[in-house]
């Protein structure tokens, strides 16, 4: 059975998630046997899906590639195949660097490797995915690309112009996830506020959402990747009716000075955006926003990181993601702009940055204690059930936390709890 064995390997975002797993229900329609990100590889054939969007990332997808191209030369692996992001963007580079390899596809020619292996492509199964998330939530694609060209972003490069899918494909996938227990939806885009401009010459992410929340058993659908300019309005009207829409919202920001946005090429100023925030929270009453911010971006001032700071004491988001500036080749930024910040600036403004937002999330917490609130149990770990609230996406926010000992709870239901009790981070409840 070792020879009908593939091991799947998934670097990077939740987009690329998306490519392995409809991938795997390809090879498992045709009769293979599929693991995904185990911790030893079982089968003698192994797909590496990569991902080549910032150096850390760039590093991991390497590291795994030459660790199983070990593995072939010591004959435990007899079959390597990489694809995804990083293969798109240096396949000539790494075709040389790593012989090992079988052969390398891009992004978006990975159906290649079905062809390739000598499967069937089951073209009727477009909506099939072997989800490798719980069964209760997936991750849901609606384009790919972007057309906003940041100055320091390698995606437009890597992915080309956004291109968005048809409406009533999106419908039909959530319709099929449905019927396999799916119930929460978290919906990603490189960028979902362009969404439709490409196919129906203006935004249309709040019909869709509206659509989405339309079908039968859709409980709960969050918003990923949402781009300050131009803003869809009426997506906030969405948010605000719909029960099954959660008050949450995740738009990246990336800075406040009007000098860093405006050579990071984001195309809105400092007013703006805070314009646009007080806009967001007054639509939507109790809506949790979360950004992520760069700090050291070729430019950036002591007074520059100041505003920054003063930005995330103010506007005190729920949620928060910074990184350091990682210089990408081919990238406007590369092009232009000298990265002379030097790394332990950077990681020293990071550190207060972080340390800010630990303090407000904590503060955010203890506002929460003694409320009401839905939540979804993901997993039982050791003496807790872990859950989360609307306010929650998997993998990158906090967690609600359940003792065990209160009973018994069922994964992937919903319950009403009570929280108890709070930290910097996750939140503890009991069940109602």
């Amino acid at each position: 059975m070792k020879d009908k064995t593939i091991d799947i390997v998934t670097m990077g975002c939740s987009k690329n998630l998306v490519d392995s797993e409809k991938l795997m229900s390809q090879f498992k329609e045709n009769g293979y046997l599929v693991t995904h990100d185990a911790k030893e590889m079982k089968g003698e054939i192994a797909v590496v899906n990569t991902c080549g969007f910032i150096g850390d990332a760039k590093k991991e997808s390497i590291d795994m590639i030459l660790k199983l191209a070990q593995a072939k030369d010591k004959g435990s692996l007899k079959q390597l195949y990489v694809m995804g992001c990083l293969s798109e963007r240096y396949k000539d580079d790494l075709k040389k660097e790593i012989p090992q390899v079988d052969k390398f596809y891009g992004k978006f020619d990975w159906g290649g490797l079905i062809k390739d292996l000598g499967i069937i492509n089951q073209k009727s199964y477009k909506n099939e995915r072997v989800l490798t998330t719980p069964k209760h939530y997936a991750y849901l694609k609606i384009s790919e690309g972007c057309d906003r060209k940041c100055a320091y972003c390698a995606i437009p490069i890597i992915t080309g112009h956004h291109v968005s899918r048809p409406i009533e494909d999106i419908v039909d996938e959530v319709k099929y996830l449905t019927t396999k227990g799916v119930k929460e939806f978290q919906v990603i885009a490189q960028e979902l506020t362009y969404y439709g401009i490409d196919l129906y010459h203006k935004q249309m992410i709040s019909e869709l959402i509206e659509k989405i929340s339309d079908v039968p058993g859709v409980e709960w659908i969050r918003l990923h990747y949402a781009y300050p300019a131009q803003f869809p309005v009426d997506l906030l009207r969405v948010m605000r009716e719909r029960d099954n829409v959660c008050k949450y919202l995740d738009i990246a920001f990336q800075h406040i000075s009007n000098n860093i946005l405006q050579r990071m090429h984001r195309h809105v100023t400092k007013e703006e955006t805070y314009k646009l925030i007080n806009l967001i929270r007054s639509e939507v009453p109790g809506i949790n926003i979360r950004t992520t911010l760069i700090v050291g971006f070729p430019g950036e001032t002591e007074e520059d990181f100041e505003e920054l700071e003063a930005f995330v004491r103010k506007t005190k988001f729920d949620r928060m993601g910074a990184f350091t500036y990682s210089e990408e080749e081919g990238t406007y930024a590369a092009l232009h702009y000298e990265d002379s910040i030097p790394q332990s600036v950077k990681q020293a403004r990071l550190d207060k940055l972080m340390d800010i937002q630990e303090i407000v999330s904590a503060e955010l917490n203890e506002t929460k204690v003694g409320r009401k609130m839905k939540i979804i149990i993901d997993r039982l770990e050791g003496e807790y059930y872990v859950g989360r609230t609307e306010y929650d996406s998997p993998e990158v926010d906090p967690e609600v936390l359940v003792l065990k000992n209160n009973g018994e709870l069922s994964i992937g239901e919903f319950y009403n709890a009570e929280i108890i009790s709070s930290d910097d981070y996750d939140l503890y409840a009991k069940i109602i």
